[in-house]
């Protein structure tokens, strides 16, 4: 650790969990500052979480509608959906993707990850884009309401411009959209089979993959 990240660096003193719900567990510490003093920090924890942009061509997209209960609100957004414990991401986006859409890819390309509430959470959200897509039916839980849509860029751009789109991870989506668009971000497609060879992860499922008679 560098003495700038020293500095900076903060040591758990003591901690209690204040609350256990059925995926996010609440905690609340007490930790040490470089200078000594001592602060609170209250903080949640998340298994992770994975989106998908799924590419019918370069620039026209399937993303889907949904009601956000805490905003009290419908979304547009980017089929995403949170990573079963210890499970892989690439694994994690291929089942969100079925669930959600009833899609399934030929070829995958990863884009990075993002933090989005890192003052309060240590959520990260893996960005993965998908095509070659397969269409089929989706397999939704019963209390996941959904409606999937095609957008265009243009569309996608002109809601980011009004501020009609204001799911974070999804703008985070279009930005990587218009990086590719400019020539800036080179994704690498391979199958998920490959993906998963080559970082030494388990075979997906075969319910996850497409058959050779999609070619």
């Amino acid at each position: 650790m560098s003495p700038e990240e020293q500095r900076l660096h903060e040591v758990p003193v003591a901690s209690e969990q204040v609350l256990k719900g059925t995926f996010l567990q609440v905690y609340s510490d007490q930790a040490r500052l470089s200078n000594g003093l001592l602060v609170r920090r209250e903080y949640i924890r998340h298994p992770g979480a994975v989106m998908v942009v799924p590419l019918l061509s370069r620039d026209r997209f399937i993303m889907e509608r949904q009601y956000r209960y805490p905003l009290r609100q419908v979304l547009l957004e980017f089929p995403a959906g949170k990573r079963d414990m210890a499970e892989p991401t690439l694994h994690t986006g291929m089942r969100e993707l079925l669930e959600e859409t009833g899609y399934r890819a030929h070829e995958w390309a990863v884009a990075g990850r993002l933090h989005n509430a890192a003052a309060y959470s240590d959520e990260f959200i893996e960005v993965w884009f998908a095509q070659g897509l397969v269409p089929g039916p989706a397999k939704l839980d019963a209390d996941e309401l959904l409606d999937i849509c095609e957008v265009g860029m243009q569309d996608l751009q002109n809601m980011a411009a009004q501020g009609a789109l204001s799911d974070a991870k999804t703008q985070i989506g279009l930005l990587w959209l218009e990086h590719w668009a400019a020539g800036r971000w080179q994704p690498r497609w391979q199958s998920a089979q490959a993906w998963c060879a080559e970082w030494g992860l388990p075979q997906p499922d075969s319910t996850l993959l497409p058959t050779r008679l999609d070619l």
